[in-house]
């Protein structure tokens, strides 16, 4: 498990109540929420707010199926296949934009960066439950006043990234005066009955995050629409276990961090292991160390006559082009001790090519005088057709050959080829390139 699964864990355990013990003594959610009701209708009155036409009480029924009741028309429906998971006794169900104050949309514009001024928070900006203002673009009071017109973020206020990454959300902190940048959203929770901070966890837990990429629209970037956002719905403790889960995820997280640093460099050590020694014993493979050698084997010297046999034969039946065994060499080792290759009726001095001692029963080849035909691949004309694949570099893996990677060629196009080049058993191909593939084979 990485450390960001494991962060993620614990978010989901916190948000469905099985981070931290459930008391019977604290107050239930369903009370904090009618104190919600009260508030919004003090406020209200006093046109601080604007009502809600479709406000909504979420209830379970005698059948334990969940029902939604708009308040201002008495319709009730079924929810059901809403709720995505089961709540402990004492919490409720309720949507975000009953549960705060505002749920306000940014400008639709991109302000300037003036480089001083007051931070201006850009989606970047937008961290895990916190705002990052290092390297933060700024803008004048001006700009700030005219982008915070309609809601100026405050203390305790949440500011959630709509897209680029979409679903990030962090509270604002004591000190920070910040102005809305493009593609944010400002989310006031009454604080009084919804800790700024769990509802932050809320939304980053794993199962909101892929709700909400769900529910967004988008065809290169994700974009979260308003109207989903506003009536997501939020699992609600009592404000005392929202207390107590917010210590306990504030005193894993670090940990999580650490085992995070840790698990990483875990992995990059197992896979520096394996690398080393996948390459040590494929060395010692080609180096003879890794398997005895037996006498009664024979030595390469006789496999070689027989592979020069079998081209002069393939020659014969025209299976194979004289130029093939026209200009093969033979390699050998003099009484010097040193390595020297005849060909076309030449010797020439090898030592200086010869990359390690081999045993004496094997030799050093040429690898054009072992192969019938070796050959650079060339682009073919692409078809939607599944029929007949094409080997690409990304098909040669080091876990194997991976025919499913492959693309498929106009099947029409198929008799422009020779033979030689449609693959056969015990052929092998080589990346060239890029060079991070380079030689895999």
């Amino acid at each position: 498990m990485t450390g960001k699964q494991l962060r993620n864990s614990i978010l989901q355990w916190a948000i469905q109540g099985k981070l931290v013990p459930q008391d019977p003594n604290d107050e239930p959610a369903s009370v904090l929420l009618e104190r919600i009701r009260a508030e919004k209708a003090r406020l209200i009155k006093e046109k601080k707010v604007k009502r809600d036409k479709n406000e909504t009480i979420i209830y379970r029924g005698e059948d334990n199926s969940y029902y939604e009741k708009t308040l201002a028309t008495g319709a009730v429906r079924c929810i059901d296949d809403e709720i995505p998971f089961d709540i402990p006794q004492g919490w409720e169900w309720a949507r975000l934009n009953h549960i705060t104050y505002i749920i306000e949309d940014c400008p639709h514009s991109t302000a300037k960066d003036e480089g001083i001024g007051f931070p201006l928070v850009r989606t970047p900006n937008v961290g895990f439950g916190r705002l990052i203002l290092d390297r933060v673009h700024r803008v004048s009071e001006a700009v700030y006043r005219q982008r915070n017109a309609r809601a100026i973020p405050q203390t305790n206020d949440l500011i959630f990234a709509r897209e680029a990454p979409a679903g990030n959300i962090a509270v604002i902190q004591d000190g920070e005066k910040v102005c809305l940048g493009q593609r944010t959203v400002l989310v006031r929770p009454i604080v009084r009955c919804i800790n700024p901070d769990y509802l932050a966890y809320y939304i980053l837990s794993p199962i909101s995050q892929q709700n909400l990429v769900d529910k967004s629209s988008g065809t290169t970037v994700a974009h979260v629409n308003l109207s989903d956002f506003r009536p997501y719905l939020v699992a609600v403790p009592p404000i005392k276990e929202q207390l107590r889960i917010i210590d306990r995820v504030a005193k894993l997280l670090p940990l999580v961090e650490l085992y995070g640093i840790f698990y990483s460099k875990l992995e990059n050590l197992n896979e520096e292991v394996y690398t080393r020694l996948r390459n040590s014993i494929l060395q010692d493979a080609i180096k003879g160390k890794l398997v005895p050698q037996i006498e009664s084997e024979g030595n390469a010297k006789e496999l070689l006559e027989e592979i020069r046999t079998e081209k002069k034969r393939l020659v014969k039946e025209g299976k194979l082009k004289k130029s093939a065994i026209a200009n093969e060499s033979r390699i050998f080792r003099g009484d010097d001790n040193k390595y020297r290759e005849k060909k076309n009726g030449f010797v020439s001095l090898i030592d200086d090519e010869i990359p390690f001692e081999i045993p004496a029963t094997w030799t050093w080849v040429r690898l054009d005088d072992i192969c019938t035909y070796i050959q650079r691949g060339k682009s073919p004309k692409y078809s939607l057709i599944r029929k007949i694949p094409v080997v690409a570099q990304k098909c040669n893996q080091w876990s194997g050959f991976q025919i499913e990677k492959s693309q498929f060629i106009e099947p029409a196009s198929i008799n422009s080829y020779g033979e030689e080049r449609k693959l056969v058993n015990g052929d092998l191909m080589w990346n060239v390139q890029p060079s991070a593939i380079a030689g895999r084979c």
